[in-house]
């Protein structure tokens, strides 16, 4: 089987990617190596997967690639690639985020037509909801409140008119708040655990009684590939770690887990935050036979060990 994987060296790429690779396909990684966090955070993710005789290796920007030529020569595509952050969506930026995110998506999606493609799995996020109340399920409407969340929204529609129209076999993933080894270095849980084991201040925006449906990235990435193997085409599904937690709670998991006591300040809300994410699984459940195994206490004990071991 063969797999392109967008956004390959990303946190959550690279560790579908790794897994790919395991389970005997062949990868072609694309990733652009963009300046949105330290490009050698990005090679350290590529490490494992460069080893691999069957894994190739294209740097080089979406928008600029011979998509339809390699996208003849793959059975998957998994499209993680996106420019990420909700606070920096904002104002001028958002330009990146139309290309980046809404412009590449069509552009690989258009690619797709007329191939024999098995699966098109689109990493999408719970940005789209935006600030809703109470269990998010797939068919309640969408309204994001940043243009992040917007463009990610856009791209499920793409997605979807793309099966509908061309027959294109896609699927969106709704990921919820994922960590874990690898995260990138402007994520709450990365920011958290490196403040702490230094003895720094961490900043909370809002009062910390914010809750999400923690996701640790191995149960994501058993979902992505479970994806790729479904029977059902134009459809969207969350993807959430089972439970919910407030920050305050997990920053209390992280000083046990540090063995250090947090210095937090609390600030203002910024704009395109949600109050709550309560990811409803059940179609997950059905459709993909997808189960989270990690809990949160496990999953930051990794992702705190992991960090200690980057800045030692």
């Amino acid at each position: 089987m063969r797999a392109l994987v967008t956004g390959c060296a990303g946190f959550i790429g690279s560790h579908v990617t790794d897994e790919l690779l395991k389970q005997g396909f062949e990868v072609t990684g694309v990733d652009c190596f963009t300046d949105y966090y330290p490009k050698g955070m990005k090679e350290n993710n590529l490490r494992g997967a460069l080893a691999k005789k069957t894994f190739k290796f294209i740097d080089a920007d979406i928008l600029k690639l011979p998509l339809k030529d390699m996208v003849k020569k793959v059975d998957y595509v998994f499209h993680e690639a996106a420019q990420a952050g909700v606070r920096k969506s904002w104002g001028k930026d958002f330009k990146i985020y139309v290309d980046n995110n809404i412009l590449a998506t069509q552009l690989l999606l258009e690619a797709c037509k007329g191939q024999k493609i098995r699966k098109f799995v689109f990493a999408s996020s719970s940005s789209v909801y935006g600030d809703a109340e109470g269990i998010m399920k797939e068919d309640d409407l969408p309204r994001p409140i940043s243009p992040y969340g917007a463009s990610k929204l856009a791209c499920e529609s793409l997605c979807f008119l793309y099966w509908r129209n061309y027959g294109i076999p896609t699927v969106s993933l709704r990921y919820f708040t994922v960590y874990g080894e690898r995260q990138r270095p402007d994520m709450a849980f990365h920011l958290f655990s490196k403040a702490i084991l230094a003895g720094n201040e961490i900043m909370v925006y809002g009062n910390g009684k914010q809750t999400r449906s923690f996701t640790y990235v191995s149960d994501i990435v058993d979902a992505t590939i479970a994806a790729s193997g479904c029977k059902i085409d134009g459809e969207i599904v969350n993807v959430g770690g089972g439970s919910t937690t407030s920050v305050n709670e997990a920053i209390e998991i992280l000083q046990k887990l540090a063995g250090r006591e947090a210095i937090v300040k609390y600030c203002e809300s910024q704009k395109g935050d949600v109050g709550q994410t309560h990811a409803d699984i059940s179609k997950a459940r059905r459709l993909l036979r997808y189960e989270p195994k990690v809990g949160l206490r496990d999953g930051l004990f990794r992702e705190v060990e992991w960090v200690r071991e980057c800045y030692r």
